[in-house]
């Protein structure tokens, strides 16, 4: 096996993905054979594998930074919450079985096997792998059957690297009571800790680096300073909104409101538009009405279609959608969000949640009936409306038929067509996500809404740009000979 040791963190969202795709993006600039892994994730947002698989948007993007193609064996199992209680299970980029928590716990030994297998299948190609862990190993509770942090890094006899997050306080007892909660060998097994997210003096926390030092025998790695580019970078997960306060630039002349759905899925549809100078894109919070200005409302994907459509009429948002259309904007539906506006809702299998059926909010003509198979595929196409060159990824399961589908919204390469547009152009909906990265088509679907000077941003390149001052601002702040040294490179 090549190099490798595992990022850990003290809590979720501490800063795990982008250290590790900073991480990714330095060794790979120096020309080394990089690449991510993550035993287990839990996410809504992912992406399309090139063999027609899916992985967590996280490994995604730390596999661009090491500027390789994406594997399902980056994230060999993926569970998207559809439901308080339970989540569809995802091995080696394809859904097996939608389980509750309980049921989960028992099948995770059986998932090891699978694990391994991704992970020597990596080993092969690469000169380092940078793993990523989940949650935080201090939940002892939930040790027994591991794949996701100690129980990995024991199988694979991997060092570990413990990240704290300081910018939501208690980062000191955090590592402390970690290193007091694990068993002996696998407080052993962490070799160095790393404070992240700091704003201020580093140099004020001379102490507490040393505190915890003395207290857990790790090498201290590095305070990492607060990088305010990262909100620039597709999030992991939902968490991420609420980082973000909600809104994503200042009040600028196009706007878009996007209703946060309780199962919202793959919203980093959305960080295109809100990259661009001239747009501002408000998720809305349960609670809030949709805002009366927006150029356009997208509702976006979601992990439980019907119930999400419930939990929009809950907050009163159809009805804000209503109002939106009579003072003359514009909506977008993005795959569930698309599947939400059509007539009729079928789920006679219980796909997403209980089996049933729904009316939809009637704003195009069409119907969807889920079905069990998964459209799992990268595309390109054309927008009918503009005529401008767009690409993407279909992640959804479901048919939609109807008269609407007559008016499609892209064209694709293959012959097929995608979506739907109502007679007066109004509404439209796609099952594409990330088609706003093209920024011809982004062009275009802007200057519809209001008329603009296109602002020449090259999204993909800038993203590209991010993840370089990532890499550059990891390099000043983290002990990289210890890190090497931890390794084993």
């Amino acid at each position: 096996m090549p190099a490798a040791v595992m990022i850990q963190g003290t809590g979720s969202d501490v800063g795990k993905s982008l250290l590790v795709a900073g991480l990714c993006r330095l060794y790979a600039r120096r020309g080394l054979r990089v690449r991510p892994f993550k035993p287990q994730n839990m996410s809504n947002n992912a992406a399309v594998t090139a063999d027609g698989g899916e992985i967590g948007r996280a490994q995604a993007l730390q596999a661009r930074a090491c500027g390789v193609a994406l594997s399902v064996h980056m994230n060999p199992v993926l569970l998207k919450p559809e439901s308080d209680l339970g989540a569809q299970v995802v091995v080696h980029g394809r859904r097996v079985a939608t389980l509750k928590a309980r049921d989960y716990q028992r099948l995770k030994p059986e998932l090891l096997a699978a694990v391994l297998d991704s992970w020597r299948r990596l080993g092969a190609e690469a000169d380092l792998i940078l793993v990523e862990g989940a949650g935080s190993p201090a939940e002892v509770n939930l040790r027994a059957g591991d794949i996701a942090n100690m129980g990995f890094a024991e199988a694979a006899d991997l060092p570990v690297v413990l990240a704290g997050d300081i910018d939501r306080g208690g980062v000191i007892a955090a590592l402390v009571g970690t290193h007091a909660l694990l068993p002996p060998a696998e407080a052993a097994r962490i070799k160095g800790f790393l404070v992240n997210k700091f704003r201020g003096d580093v140099a004020l926390f001379a102490d507490g680096r040393a505190i915890v030092a003395e207290r857990t025998g790790w090498r201290d790695l590095g305070v990492v300073p607060w990088f305010p580019e990262a909100g620039r970078l597709p999030a992991e997960d939902a968490m991420a909104l609420a980082g973000r306060g909600g809104t994503t630039g200042v009040d600028r002349p196009i706007r878009i409101a996007v209703p946060q759905l309780s199962r919202i899925a793959n919203f980093d549809d959305l960080d295109p538009l809100a990259a661009e100078p001239d747009v501002s894109v408000a998720f809305v919070r349960p609670g809030d009405a949709l805002p009366g200005d927006a150029d356009l409302v997208v509702l976006p994907g979601s992990k439980s279609t019907l119930g999400d459509l419930a939990f929009l009429r809950a907050q009163g948002w159809d009805v804000d959608l209503t109002a939106h259309l009579r003072r003359g904007g514009r909506v977008l539906g993005l795959c569930g969000g698309y599947q939400m506006l059509g007539r009729r809702l079928h789920d006679p299998g219980g796909i997403e949640g209980p089996a049933g059926s729904a009316d939809g909010l009637g704003l195009l003509d069409v119907e969807t009936v889920m079905t069990p198979e998964k459209a799992l595929v990268e595309v390109e196409g054309r927008h009918c409306a503009s005529g401008a060159a767009l690409r993407g990824y279909e992640m959804h399961i479901g048919r939609t038929e109807g008269p609407a589908r007559s008016r499609p919204f892209a064209a694709l390469a293959d012959g097929r067509t995608d979506g739907a547009v109502s007679a007066d152009g109004r509404v439209a909906g796609t099952y594409l996500h990330g088609l706003f990265r093209a920024d011809a088509f982004r062009a275009a679907f802007l200057g519809a809404l209001r008329q603009r000077q296109a602002s020449g941003l090259a999204y993909e390149a800038e993203v590209d740009a991010v993840l370089d001052r990532l890499a550059d601002h990891l390099a000043a702040h983290v002990d990289l000979a210890g890190l090497e040294g931890i390794a084993g490179f």
